[in-house]
């Protein structure tokens, strides 16, 4: 189981954007402080994953605890994925626009409190508000990861650094149902699903009390301004596609889903015609489309697009197979994904040579080879059917770690490569809602795919069968990522 265009204010002088930040060009002249601050960012990525992939698990003991319906249940799952996407592009303009250490500080104490009213919530009604707020507070905070880390390092060390974004990437998505399903197994203090949401407040407030000492707060010399038209048509509009995709199937694809689906397309177009408009009378729109004319930027889009799509719908498959076809607890399923994690933080740290030799190479190479680790998991279910078992899915699983651990840094890398310093929130937030919106579509058009063919079959059979075509169409979405990802150019430095 995983937000219209008002009329054009008269022509005034736009106030102008704040100074970008010097860009260090070596480590002599970069911030001396720079590796303390990593660790400290990089936290914030994972909180935001992991409430994204670890609160899953929790689905059984929440619905059991609030008597949810199964409708409330989705609403307490999705709800933090609607407004997570819905906000990222605003939540990186903000940070461009107020200083990115300043919305680190801001985003990190909203989360924690928010995680904390999760935890307190009474009923489905106070866990889906809360969840909602959740996940606006974790699309402030995200987008300043890499701006932040854009920011501090020298492009020497940048390889370095996007490394580490990169295994924490892959620790969260893979390891964040392990952990949820460890804290179930522990049960502290009997506060069940509860602990899932109140393990982030005192991470918070550590996290939030280092970077208070060690993020640069920078003071503007002018008020900037908010294109809230443009902010509040780009949350509708992701929101319009987001709530149908996610729970069309669990509600049997209503009409309602039909009207949203459609109803986005004239709102994202309005949308984009305001923003043009708005970047031709020199104003300062949430979304700068100045942005798809940066070397490698459009690609890098269409690159993610593809790549965390057939993740998103691997991961759903398989994590039904093992749970519901193999009859695997939370905790089993999420430590069968482990060898996965594992090779995807070790390959990220050991691929920092090859992507300072070979840039956006490594991108086609590591999507090349999660493309062939895809290929041998389709072939080994095709080997065993009813008999498979979480250990004949390893070296599939390593393979697809592999691929994923040599592409993430390096596509995140040739991708921010050529973007103005002054862009690096903005664009963060773009790449991000990408990659958000493409899990989120793998997952409810491939979970439909997945549920087509499985119908009213039961037994591992069944599931192995329903996710052989989910898997050939990964297959043809990560092929389809590593052809696009030629067309990247190769930077001198990443």
């Amino acid at each position: 189981m995983s937000g219209t265009a008002l009329p054009i204010p008269p022509h005034s002088s736009p106030a102008p954007l704040p100074a970008p930040p010097v860009q260090p060009d070596s480590p002599s002249s970069a911030d001396p402080r720079r590796w303390l601050v990593l660790p400290v960012v990089l936290v914030a990525m994972f909180m935001a994953l992991f409430d994204f992939f670890g609160v899953n698990v929790a689905a059984p003991s929440i619905g059991e605890d609030l008597h949810a319906s199964g409708t409330a249940l989705e609403l307490v799952l999705s709800g933090y994925a609607f407004s997570y996407a819905a906000g990222l592009i605003t939540g990186g303009r903000l940070g461009d626009l107020f200083g990115h250490g300043r919305l680190y500080l801001a985003g990190m104490a909203a989360f924690a409190a928010a995680s904390l009213l999760c935890a307190l919530a009474q009923n489905p009604t106070e866990l889906i508000a809360a969840r909602l707020v959740q996940g606006l507070t974790a699309a402030a905070l995200v987008p300043q990861v890499l701006a932040l880390i854009t920011a501090a390092f020298p492009p020497v060390e940048r390889t370095r650094a996007l490394a580490w974004f990169g295994v924490t990437i892959g620790a969260a998505m893979v390891g964040g149902q392990a952990l949820g399903g460890a804290l179930l197994a522990w049960n502290p203090y009997h506060l069940a699903w509860r602990s899932v949401f109140l393990i982030n407040v005192p991470i918070g407030a550590a996290t939030l009390a280092a970077a208070w000492r060690l993020l640069p707060r920078h003071a503007l010399a002018r008020r900037p301004r908010l294109d809230l038209t443009g902010a509040s048509g780009l949350a509708l509009g992701i929101g319009l596609l987001l709530v149908p995709l996610t729970v069309g199937h669990d509600q049997g694809w209503p009409i309602w889903t039909w009207a949203s689906l459609s109803m986005a397309v004239p709102v994202l177009a309005a949308t984009l015609w305001w923003e043009r408009r708005l970047t031709r009378r020199g104003g300062q729109p949430v979304l700068d489309l100045t942005l798809l004319s940066e070397p490698g930027f459009a690609a890098g889009l269409g690159i993610n697009a593809g790549f965390m799509g057939a993740y998103g719908g691997m991961l759903f498959g398989l994590t039904l197979l093992l749970q519901a076809g193999l009859g695997l607890g939370p905790l089993g399923a999420g430590l069968t994904f482990a060898p996965l994690g594992l090779a995807f933080a070790i390959t990220s740290v050991l691929s920092r040579g090859l992507i300072a030799r070979h840039g956006s190479r490594v991108t086609t190479a590591g999507t090349a080879t999660a493309g062939a680790g895809l290929i041998l998991l389709l072939v080994t279910l095709a080997a065993s059917g009813a008999h498979t078992s979480p250990v004949r899915l390893i070296p599939a699983l390593v393979v697809i770690g592999v691929g994923n651990g040599l592409t993430m840094p390096s596509l995140i890398g040739a991708v921010l490569a050529g973007v103005r310093p002054q862009h690096s929130g903005a664009a963060s937030g773009v790449l991000t809602t990408a990659q958000q919106f493409a899990s989120a579509a793998g997952v409810a058009i491939l979970g439909v795919l997945f549920f087509s063919v499985l119908a009213t079959g039961t037994g591992p059979g069944a599931y192995v069968h329903a996710l052989q075509p989910v898997l050939a169409v990964d297959v043809i979405l990560m092929l389809a990522a590593c052809a696009l990802s030629l067309r990247l150019r190769r930077p001198t430095t990443v």
